[in-house]
Formats: C-alpha cells, sequence, structure tokens
C-alpha cells in the first residue's frame, strides 16, 4: 500500500515545496522593501579620531596636527570631529602628496607586485566565512587599498551585506557568471562591477544564477569549443580584464566544493581556510582538506597551476573560556604550525547583532552596544585583518 501510494506523496512534496518557497520568498521581498525602501542607500558609519588615525596610519597627536593645520573635517557636536571615509581618504591622498617623510600613505600596489587574490573558503556552512570575507574588504579598503570583493557563493550573503539584495537589486546576468559562462551571452568583467558606499570597495554580487556555472560545466567539459578556456581559468581571466585597477581582490566561495569553489582555488594567490573550532566542524575541514587535494591533482593535469603565495587557517567564533575549543585549537596549532592565523576571531554578540540588520561591526554604531562588547569584537578583527594585510604586504616584499 505504501508503494501505490508513493507517487501522490512525491506529488503532494512538490506542491508544498513550490508553494512554500513561493510564499517565503514573497514575505521575504516584503520584508527587504519594509526595511530596505528601492530609494534608500546603505551608508557606513562616520569614525572616531583614534579610529581614522589608525586607518591612515598614523599616530593619534599626528592626527590633531594635521587637523589644527586647517585640514580635515569641520568640529561636529559636541566640539567634537568625526571623519567619513571620504575624509580619511582625502587626508591619506594629502600626506601621500606632500612627501614630508619616507613612508607612503597611500599603499596601492607598485611596480613589480603582482595583485593579490584571497580566496576565503570552508566546506562547510555557519564558519563565518561570508562574515570574515566582508570585514576583511571593508578593512583593507578602509586602510587606502584598492579592493574588489566577489560573491562566489548563490545564497549571495556578502552581496547582502554590501546592500545588494540578491531577489530585488542583481538581475540576470549581473554576476560573475556573466563574465565567465560559456555561451555568446558573456559580458566584460568591466560591466558587472558594481561602486560601493565605501570609496576604495568595488563588487561583483552574486545571487542563485551563479549555480548555472555548476550545471553548465560538465556541459562545457564535454562539448568544449577549441578557443574557449577550461573552467579552472575562467574566473581568473574574468579578474584579469580589471586586475589593474585594484590592488587585493576578496572572493566569498560557496561552502561547498564545486566548480565555483575549484575555479576560485585556481584564481587565488592566497587562500583562506576558516574553522570554527568544534569537533565536528574540524572534522568536516578534514574531509574538505581531503576532496579538495585530490580534485585539485586533476585540476593539475589538466593544465591548471596554482601557485600560492600563502594558505593560513583562521579559527573564527572562538570562545578563550571553552575548553574543549581551546583543546581543537591547540590540535590544530600542533599540525599545522604557523599556518594557523597568531590572532582568532573570537564569537561576539556585536558582530551577531550587527549582522542581524545587515551591517558589519565597521558600519554599525558603537552606541548601540555595550562599550566593552564593541571594543573587544573590534580589537579581535582589526588583529585579524591586520595580520592578513601583512600577510598581503609581505607577498610584495614590503616590510
Amino acid at each position: 500500500m505504501g508503494i501505490a501510494t508513493l507517487p501522490q506523496e512525491l506529488g503532494d512534496l512538490r506542491s508544498l515545496i513550490n508553494a512554500d518557497a513561493a510564499e517565503l520568498s514573497a514575505r521575504l521581498q516584503a520584508q527587504q522593501l519594509r526595511d530596505f525602501p528601492p530609494q534608500a542607500q546603505k551608508t557606513i558609519r562616520r569614525f572616531a579620531p583614534s579610529e581614522a588615525a589608525k586607518f591612515i596610519g598614523i599616530h593619534d597627536g599626528y592626527l590633531r596636527q594635521i587637523v589644527s593645520e586647517g585640514k580635515g573635517p569641520q568640529p561636529q557636536s559636541n566640539n567634537r570631529r568625526m571623519y567619513s571615509v571620504e575624509d580619511i581618504e582625502a587626508l591619506r591622498l594629502d600626506l601621500d602628496r606632500e612627501g614630508k617623510a619616507a613612508k607612503r600613505y597611500v599603499p596601492h600596489r607598485r611596480a613589480g607586485e603582482a595583485l593579490q587574490i584571497l580566496s576565503v573558503m570552508n566546506f562547510k556552512g555557519g564558519s563565518g566565512k561570508t562574515t570574515t570575507a566582508a570585514h576583511l574588504a571593508q578593512y583593507l579598503a578602509l586602510r587606502g587599498y584598492r579592493v574588489l570583493a566577489i560573491d562566489l557563493d548563490p545564497q549571495a550573503s556578502l552581496s547582502t551585506l554590501f546592500g545588494h539584495q540578491p531577489e530585488l537589486d542583481v538581475g540576470d546576468n549581473e554576476t560573475i557568471y556573466g563574465a565567465i559562462r560559456y555561451d555568446d551571452q558573456r559580458r566584460p568583467m568591466a560591466e558587472i562591477v558594481r561602486a560601493t558606499y565605501i570609496p576604495n570597495l568595488h563588487i561583483v554580487p552574486g545571487q542563485l544564477e551563479l549555480m548555472e556555472f555548476e550545471h553548465e560545466t560538465p556541459k562545457a567539459l564535454l562539448d568544449r569549443r577549441a578557443h574557449d578556456s577550461l573552467f579552472f581559468a575562467r574566473l581568473g581571466e574574468a579578474v584579469g580584464q580589471v586586475g589593474d585597477n585594484y590592488d587585493i581582490v576578496v572572493i566569498d566561495c560557496p561552502p561547498q566544493l564545486g566548480f565555483l569553489t575549484l575555479s576560485a582555488l585556481c584564481a587565488a594567490t592566497a587562500v583562506l581556510i576558516t574553522v570554527h573550532p568544534q569537533m565536528l566542524d574540524v572534522m568536516s575541514m578534514s574531509q574538505f582538506l581531503n576532496m579538495t587535494g585530490s580534485l585539485l591533482d586533476v585540476v593539475a593535469n589538466a593544465g591548471g597551476t596554482m601557485q600560492y603565495d600563502w594558505m593560513r587557517y583562521l579559527v573564527t567564533r572562538y570562545e578563550p573560556s571553552d575548553g574543549p575549543q581551546t583543546t581543537m585549537v591547540g590540535l590544530m596549532r600542533s599540525i599545522f604550525g604557523s599556518r594557523v592565523l597568531t590572532h582568532p576571531m573570537l564569537k561576539s554578540t556585536a558582530i551577531a547583532d550587527a549582522g542581524l540588520t545587515k551591517q558589519t561591526l565597521y558600519e554599525v554604531e558603537r552606541q548601540q552596544f555595550t562599550r566593552g562588547t564593541y571594543d573587544r569584537a573590534i580589537e579581535a578583527l582589526d588583529l585579524v585583518n591586520g595580520e592578513i594585510e601583512g600577510l598581503v604586504k609581505q607577498a610584495w616584499g614590503r616590510s
């Protein structure tokens, strides 16, 4: 009897899933329109003098001296100065033009320094991958680097954090898929790059159409035109079209080992693997590494080149008071040594709460949290991002 009713059950399940998907999509779009009406523009907050000085790369006292000379913003309420991202960039450019010291304040890459392409990845969702990629891209842009963020995840969480709602703002052929697809609808990379509310940061948004690359690549491998590149070279070639405009590219990979992730691995000059220090997450990462290694062997045999400047593991959502987590971090350090970043990203309610309103810690107002909660989170974040910035500069041969 169970077998006889199976087709009807399957039919009901399809109807139920389709109905639920349509209703949920409609409700989410309505919620997004309430929270982010079409005319709304996402912005980034102003920064305190100490934050502005840190992003420019000078001491607080030097910033006060510069301001006393009539530069920078005018005082706001309570005779206090707060700095917009435009103010910070203008001061950085002024300092660089004056050339009063050997130090260069505009950190753009120089002759002989290769474009740095950082792929942020993990096989398992919930490891803080997108949060890491978003904060890293913003930090590097605030530090003065020209940054391109690429959302390679069909779920498009990075795009949402940067104010691009995938179901409302991102149309067909407006993701990286448009630049790497196999047919005559392929577009130049420059046409799909978008500006953001941070001057030095651009983004290529994502949405569900990215899955088309996963579906079409097997067919393309069976019926490949002689002039077409294989799948693993297409992302790197697309990035190369606009590479001269940027210093660093940050790619947020999907939480799965498909053709998109392999493309990101082949395009990358550096790889950052996020891992939550729990047993199940580390076991999942072990499987990810085994499968990745095997697949990269296949890609290498097909002509793919993978020369990395560095590869690191970042411990995320870390609770130092949690004994099992501390044990797991110790295990990772004993196995991977210096390939585990010195600084972990701490678990923080500030980051979680900011994410509820689709914001990062660099965007959310400090007053929304208790001072200690916010300061601990931003300190951990800056230590992680500063360590990664150091690896980029080391790859360029800078001190």
